[in-house]
């Protein structure tokens, strides 16, 4: 078979491909989709990728290519997602990516580009480009928040009016800065700490007014209401221009609210990635009746939540079309890889390690085409060391577990105990909810006391006991014995990858990036077994 019989898809993702990427890569004319991610392939992007003219998407973050972004990536006209994070090209941004007009995501942070950003196409929208990691860019729209670039002084008089604005820009702030110290000077700490984190955040983001927000949800009324957590409720709106999103209104008078939204703002603010939830807008308003109001505005999963597919017996269960709703095995494998490549991405594909603090099902979000993305970054904390110890990580600042309470069940029995927060004690989280969707069981059922929990549970079924702790709607697509058996055994396998990840010692746990690699290899398997029985 030759390269260019090779269609649709081609994943090598996660792998360690070490070397350049081969010339014939521009073999594969009918590729729509190519991921090399997380390798270590290094050297020049080959030119000849641009005879991929079916390429939709390319991801090849987290590998070492360095050299300019190659011109002949504007012949790739039907790009529509393009992911050149962590790497090490350098240069300027190529204005051409600003003229593929179907490009809808665009990640080329964390290299070492330089210049002005395009003011055009992709880049016109700040929450569907990431750039962050740098250093010596500028320009661009005012929501990548960038400096502006500089001009070439040209004669004297511009030199003199230069003078006499760094005279009056310095005059105004003096006065600017006795007037905040006067005005903090009245302030709580606490509250002035808050408020100022706060509105420096929010400066990521597009702002959006309170009347806009009551009028995309009919004044926040209960038939939009989606849903209630911890710090605030969410609802539907639509907006003026027609766009469907999801307003989380923030409850200020619950703890931690207010810190909840600068969490969130910092946390989203600096990272971008397909299966991460992205802020649209946030607004910090007051409302009719005086009081404090702030509001984060999503993208809407018209899917819902994962929770809204798994446990079926305790919300509206149903789709459009009356049928029950339910996950099918490759469906659940899917979406179990797509939040770990989130988690992993938050982990190990940013500046500084992020911790969610908060996995659980009700925090993962299915799109149209059920693709899974992670939100609810309230409890995320980003930390700056990786640590060899059994506490995981070592957080940036003075934050242990007592501060991070995250949902009963979830969270990792070290933080019970006084330890830091860590990236294992978000694996440990993972493997709760990778256990729970395959067993249709929540990790606080009256059947798990102080002696079982879900991860026990699984862990003494396996695997002679396996078909009883199943989840009962996966064993209807078996349609006879030797589907069953295929069944059982990718299963069985992905219940060992969820114990791996919440054993009780966060160093015996299998980290996000091992995880991936098992449960691709898992979906690769069954799916090989499924053609060899259809041929």
């Amino acid at each position: 078979m030759g390269l260019s019989s090779l269609a649709i898809f081609f994943s090598l993702a996660h792998n360690n491909l070490s070397g350049s990427l081969p010339w014939k890569i521009g073999s594969l004319i009918n590729l729509g989709k190519l991921d090399l991610s997380y390798n270590r392939l290094s050297g020049l992007l080959p030119a000849s990728i641009s005879g991929c003219v079916r390429l939709e998407w390319l991801h090849l973050e987290a590998n070492s290519f360095h050299g300019q972004i190659p011109q002949a990536l504007h012949l790739l006209r039907g790009l529509q997602e393009l992911d050149l994070s962590n790497n090490n090209f350098s240069g300027p941004i190529p204005s051409f990516l600003a003229e593929l007009s179907l490009l809808n995501y665009l990640n080329i942070s964390f290299n070492e580009l330089e210049g002005q950003v395009p003011k055009g196409g992709v880049f016109l929208n700040a929450s569907a480009v990431s750039i962050s990691g740098n250093k010596q860019l500028c320009g661009g729209v005012p929501g990548l928040m960038l400096p502006l670039c500089k001009l070439p002084s040209s004669n004297k008089s511009s030199t003199t009016t230069a003078i006499v604005i760094s005279v009056v820009a310095g005059s105004l702030l003096c006065l600017a800065s006795l007037f905040l110290s006067v005005f903090c000077y009245r302030k709580k700490k606490q509250t002035r700490g808050d408020d100022t984190t706060s509105s420096s955040l929010e400066q990521q983001f597009l702002r959006i007014s309170y009347e806009v927000l009551l009028r995309a949800t009919d004044r926040f009324s209960e038939t939009n209401l989606i849903g209630q957590g911890r710090y605030g409720t969410v609802y539907k709106g639509i907006l003026d221009d027609g766009a469907t999103v999801a307003v989380k209104v923030l409850n200020l008078m619950q703890r931690g609210a207010s810190r909840s939204f600068v969490s969130e703002c910092r946390t989203l603010g600096t990272i971008r990635h397909r299966n991460l939830v992205k802020i649209l807008s946030v607004c910090s308003s007051v409302d009719f009746r005086g009081n404090d109001f702030k509001a984060l505005i999503y993208e809407f999963m018209a899917n819902e939540s994962l929770e809204e597919w798994l446990h079926p017996g305790t919300i509206e269960q149903d789709d459009d079309c009356g049928k029950s709703r339910n996950l099918r095995l490759v469906q659940r494998l899917n979406v179990a890889i797509d939040i770990a490549t989130a988690i992993e991405y938050m982990h190990k594909g940013c500046s500084l390690a992020i911790v969610h603090g908060d996995l659980k099902p009700s925090n993962v979000l299915l799109d149209n085409d059920m693709v899974a993305r992670v939100g609810d970054f309230g409890l995320a904390k980003i930390i700056a060391t990786m640590s060899t110890e059994a506490t995981g990580v070592q957080d940036q600042g003075s934050s242990t577990s007592t501060a991070v309470r995250g949902s009963i069940g979830y969270v990792p029995p070290e933080y019970g105990m006084g330890h830091k927060v860590s990236t294992l004690g978000d694996a440990y989280s993972y493997g709760i909810l990778l256990l729970e969707m395959f067993t249709g069981k929540r990790p606080t059922e009256e059947a798990f006391g102080h002696h079982l929990n879900l991860h026990s549970f699984v862990q003494m079924a396996l695997p002679d006991r396996m078909m009883d702790i199943v989840d009962l709607r996966l064993w209807k697509e078996a349609g006879d014995r030797q589907q069953e058996i295929k069944m059982r055994d990718c299963i069985i396998s992905v219940f060992e990858v969820g114990v791996a990840c919440s054993m009780e010692s966060p160093p015996d746990r299998m980290d996000m990036t091992e995880a991936i690699r098992k449960l691709c290899s898992i979906k690769a398997s069954y799916e090989t077994r499924e053609r060899m029985t259809g041929m």
